[in-house]
C-alpha cells in the first residue's frame, strides 16, 4: 500500500540549494513564477492529447519526425536483464504511431516486445526502413492480434533497450508504408529487471552523512516545466534524499518507486523531499498536475550528475 510522506517543513523547503539562506535563489525563482498555471497546464494537456483519425490520412504530409532517445545513451542487451515480462516506455519519431503500451519480454539472450496501439489505423510492422518494407514479402511483415481490449498487438523482436530502432507501420486506410523509428527505454524498467546495478548510489561515491548540492536534470512531459538546480542533497546512512523545487505550484504529488510524496508550496513552488535512487541515470518518477479540471500524473525521469556533487559548509 502506498504511503504518504510529508516534505520537510517550510522552513527548509525555503533554503532551497544554497545549503545555507536560501534568500537568493528565491528571489530568483520569483521571477519565473509568475506563469505556474499556463506551465502545468501544457503539461496537464500532453498528457492527455489523443489520436486525430482524420490526420492519420495525411500523414506523410502533417506528422512531423521528432527525435528519439537520448543523448549519450548506451545500448542495454538481454544479457543485462532478467528473465521475465516487463511494461516499458517507447519513444516514437512519428506523432501519428501512438503507443498505448509496450510490454517486454526477456528470455535468455533474446527479446520481443509486444507493441500496443489503441486503434485499427496499421495493418502490419516491419522492423526496418520505410524502403525496406515496401520490398518487403508477407512473410516478413509482423501482423496483429488483438487483446481483450480490442487493441492492436504486435510482437516485435527487440534488438536492445536505448538504441534507435527502425520500424515502418502500414496504414490500414491507405496501405501504404510509413517509416517511424523507436526507442524502446531502459530507464522505464524496474530496478529489479537489472542483473547488476544500473546506476552508482551514495555509498558507491562514498559520500559522508551531511548536506551537499547536485545539479539534476528533469525530462519528460511537454518539456516545459523544469526544476531547479543545483539541488540540495541529504546524505544519512549510505543513502540520500533531494529537495525537488519545481518550477510551478500545480503539482500535488510525486511517486518514485510506487510511494507518494506531498509537497510544501513555497513561493509559488511545489517543494518536494524525495529519495534519489541513484546518481549518473535517468532515475523514473511521477508528478501530477492539478492545473486541469482533474488531476494528471505525468511521467518524468531526474538525472543527478555525480561529478557535480558539492559538499555544504
Amino acid at each position: 500500500m502506498k504511503k504518504t510522506i510529508i516534505a520537510l517543513s517550510l522552513l527548509t523547503a525555503l533554503a532551497l540549494t544554497s545549503c545555507g539562506s536560501g534568500s537568493s535563489s528565491s528571489s530568483k525563482e520569483t521571477t519565473t513564477a509568475a506563469a505556474p498555471s499556463t506551465e502545468a497546464t501544457s503539461e496537464a494537456v500532453s498528457a492527455t492529447e489523443g489520436e486525430s483519425s482524420s490526420a492519420a490520412s495525411t500523414e506523410h504530409e502533417t506528422a512531423p519526425q521528432n527525435e528519439v532517445g537520448y543523448e549519450g545513451m548506451k545500448a542495454v542487451t538481454a544479457d543485462s536483464l532478467k528473465p521475465g515480462d516487463y511494461h516499458i516506455n517507447v519513444d516514437s519519431s512519428s506523432s501519428m504511431f501512438k503507443i498505448a503500451d509496450c510490454i517486454l519480454h526477456v528470455s535468455g539472450t533474446d527479446m520481443t516486445a509486444d507493441i500496443i496501439i489503441g486503434s485499427k489505423s496499421y495493418d502490419a510492422l516491419f522492423m526496418g526502413t520505410e524502403d525496406e518494407a515496401k520490398a518487403s514479402g508477407e512473410s516478413e511483415r509482423i501482423t496483429y492480434t488483438e487483446n481483450e481490449s480490442g487493441q492492436s498487438v504486435f510482437t516485435v523482436p527487440v534488438e536492445a533497450l536505448d538504441q534507435v530502432t527502425e520500424c515502418a507501420a502500414l496504414s490500414a486506410k491507405k496501405q501504404e508504408w510509413y517509416g517511424r523509428q523507436l526507442v524502446f527505454r531502459a530507464d522505464s524498467l524496474p530496478d529489479e529487471a537489472f542483473s547488476g546495478s544500473r546506476y552508482t548510489s551514495a555509498a558507491d561515491l562514498g559520500l559522508e552523512n551531511g548536506e551537499y548540492t547536485v545539479e539534476v536534470t528533469l525530462e519528460g512531459g511537454s518539456g516545459r516545466a523544469s526544476v531547479q538546480s543545483p539541488a540540495k542533497l541529504t546524505v544519512k546512512d549510505g543513502g540520500a534524499s533531494a529537495e525537488i523545487v519545481w518550477s510551478s505550484d500545480k503539482y500535488d504529488k510525486m511517486v518514485v518507486q510506487e510511494t507518494e510524496y506531498a509537497p510544501v508550496i513555497a513561493d509559488g513552488h511545489a517543494v518536494f523531499d524525495v529519495p534519489v535512487t541513484g546518481f549518473d541515470f535517468k532515475m523514473p518518477v511521477g508528478a501530477e498536475t492539478t492545473a486541469m479540471s482533474e488531476p494528471h500524473m505525468i511521467d518524468y525521469t531526474l538525472y543527478f550528475d555525480s561529478s557535480t556533487v558539492k559538499k555544504c559548509g
